[in-house]
């Protein structure tokens, strides 16, 4: 898996950016579903999503136009917040059994994530999700539409997902060219009503997608003008939505930023907050947007010396200058937006032991996207960061 290239200057720059894949995207786009099943030489669908959407009423929605455009479906409906490597066996068991079908991918980050390994084990029938580090190089998966309910992931954009290793206690990265969605489906529609909790974690993860990204040492042009797009829609529409969440110019702007983070995320690789938050989640299960915020702005202050051109694109696309120094210009308006949506807390709220800081900074330092980062920690030094935000 390719998470950064490195910088290179400009004028010695040989990039190759492949195609981004169909985007459908609108208030109303999902009726359009079954005639994006037939684009894929598809009438059966198999329907990945987490346990909890059915009470929102959007997977009988789904259904409801399926079965109503005469598509033979298949819900599936095992997959938690921060899905593991047991779901995603038992997923691919049921799509195996199930037959050829496209795989719908509905829901948020674990959904989207879950059901790009679910896709790639069931189309290689003797592989186990224990297998990941070695399914890069495996066949390949079944065609995959991706169905977005939240705003922040951007995980319609690439091939890969993240799923826990409960026994080793650590984050798994999942993944094949294959199981890239073929369509991306970004209706705000589904958006609309999200609770404000959810809102605001899944905006925050965009807002960081976006802001690691540009700061990123794989950085390019390409990434960087996706990124710096994606952090203006979702500085000026996540407070909105948070603050209301059935204003649906909010919810168009703030997943049309989402999306665009994940193409920047999947062309140049992410970094240290990121690394933290995989490991914060993997150690308390605190929800992955809300593990982010509480190390975001320690995080691009650690890392400013070596950013701060990015951080200067940062300030500038969220509308704000100066009085000196554009990395702490661009740290005040994040610290503003995580105020406004209500969403950091100290690690000791989070569940944080005093005990557990060595093992999470660890773990931090040995995740693959913190090797991407513009200043590359040492475990003490995360440990002294995390010990000034618990």
């Amino acid at each position: 898996m390719k998470i950064g290239s490195g910088r290179v200057k400009e004028t010695s720059m040989r990039l190759s950016v492949e195609p981004t894949g169909r985007t459908e995207y609108g208030p109303g786009v999902v009726t359009e579903l079954p005639g994006f099943v037939e684009t894929l030489g598809h009438r059966r669908v198999f329907v990945v999503t987490d346990r909890g959407l059915r009470a929102t009423g959007i997977v009988e929605r789904i259904e409801k136009i399926l079965a109503a455009a005469e598509v033979e479906h298949a819900v599936h409906e095992d997959v938690g917040p921060n899905p593991s490597t047991a779901e995603l066996d038992r997923g691919a068991a049921r799509l195996r059994a199930f037959g050829d079908a496209a795989v719908l991918a509905l829901g948020g980050g674990s959904a989207l994530d879950a059901a790009k390994g679910i896709s790639l084990l069931a189309g290689n029938p003797d592989a186990a999700a224990a297998d990941a580090d070695r399914l890069w190089d495996a066949g390949a998966g079944l065609p995959l539409i991706a169905v977005p309910t939240t705003a922040g992931t951007g995980a319609e954009t690439n091939g890969f997902g993240v799923t826990e290793d409960v026994c080793a206690r650590r984050k798994v990265y999942i993944g094949h060219p294959s199981v890239k969605p073929r369509i991306a489906v970004l209706d705000p529609e589904l958006t609309l009503g999200l609770p404000a909790k959810v809102t605001a974690a899944t905006g925050l993860d965009a807002l960081v997608h976006g802001i690691e990204s540009l700061a990123s040492r794989g950085s390019t042009p390409f990434s960087a003008a996706y990124a710096t797009q994606a952090i203006g829609l979702v500085g000026r529409w996540l407070p909105v939505a948070y603050r209301d969440g059935g204003d649906l110019e909010a919810r168009a702007g703030l997943m049309l930023g989402a999306h665009l983070a994940g193409h920047a995320l999947t062309l140049s690789g992410l970094g240290l907050v990121h690394g933290i938050g995989h490991a914060l989640t993997a150690h308390t299960g605190t929800p992955h947007g809300v593990a982010l915020a509480a190390v975001l702005e320690e995080v691009m202050a650690f890392s400013a010396p070596a950013a701060a051109a990015a951080y200067e694109v940062t300030a500038r696309a969220l509308h704000v200058s100066p009085a000196d120094d554009w990395a702490v210009a661009a740290i005040e308006a994040v610290r503003e937006i995580s105020g406004a949506i209500e969403i950091k807390r100290p690690l000791r709220e989070l569940g944080v032991a005093r005990d557990d800081i060595a093992g999470i900074a660890a773990d931090a330092v040995a995740d693959a996207v913190t090797k991407n980062a513009p200043r590359l920690p040492s475990a003490g030094e995360v440990a002294e960061l995390l010990q000034a935000v618990h």
